[in-house]
């Protein structure tokens, strides 16, 4: 499978958008065989949902994530998995395991202003 999680210095990062980076991680038999970081690719309505759907994401793992976002992921499949705080690598090493627990997410309405990338398209400034 493979895994998408909002990241900032590596730890699982509270604001799923405006993360500076994502970890993308395949795990494959209970173990991560692959795993790299890119920087966020664009924080614009709708845009990483179709970006993670188009690279063959299938779960996105992060502290919070808007109501919007939330959407557009069900929409394409995606098993989104909030409330998540850490390393990135404890969380990944969970997920693997089948053990990772999600939870409410940590982000509200306009919560992430001022963190991160600034939203590219202004919608929820």
């Amino acid at each position: 499978m493979k895994v998408a999680i909002s990241t900032d210095s590596g730890n699982v990062a509270e604001h799923f958008g405006r993360c500076p980076q994502f970890t993308i991680a395949e795990i494959k038999n209970g173990k991560v065989i692959k795993k790299e970081v890119i920087d966020n690719p664009g924080h614009a309505t709708g845009f990483l949902p179709k970006f993670f759907n188009e690279q063959g994401v299938e779960i996105v793992i992060a502290g919070g994530a808007g109501f919007r976002a939330q959407g557009f992921f069900q929409e394409f499949g995606i098993r989104l998995l909030v409330g998540v705080s850490g390393p990135v690598d404890l969380a990944l090493k969970q997920l693997a395991e089948g053990s990772l627990k999600s939870g409410e997410g940590s982000c509200s309405p306009g919560a992430g202003k001022g963190y991160g990338i600034p939203k590219e398209d202004g919608h929820g400034e």
